[in-house]
């Protein structure tokens, strides 16, 4: 409940296109997001490396695990 903290969340919303996926078509997995795009767009926001590199991933790791347990579910993403 920092602020650092809520500026990460806001940056996570925005990540939503920014998603590796593999197998689309044959019933893919996400595979996670694209970090590059993650921290160029974390940078652009004035966030610091240093706090992206420690929450990001963590979030990522969820945030994955949860859409593909939706995806295998047969939920699809919505």
């Amino acid at each position: 409940m920092t602020l650092e903290g809520w500026q990460v969340w806001d940056l996570v919303q925005r990540l939503g296109g920014q998603l590796r996926i593999a197998g689309w078509m044959s019933g893919g997995a996400v595979l996670g997001w694209d970090m590059t795009a993650a921290l160029q767009l974390g940078a652009a926001l004035g966030l610091s490396p240093h706090i992206l590199a420690e929450l990001l991933p963590p979030i990522e790791a969820v945030m994955v695990r949860k859409i593909n347990e939706t995806l295998q579910a047969g939920s699809g993403l919505t």
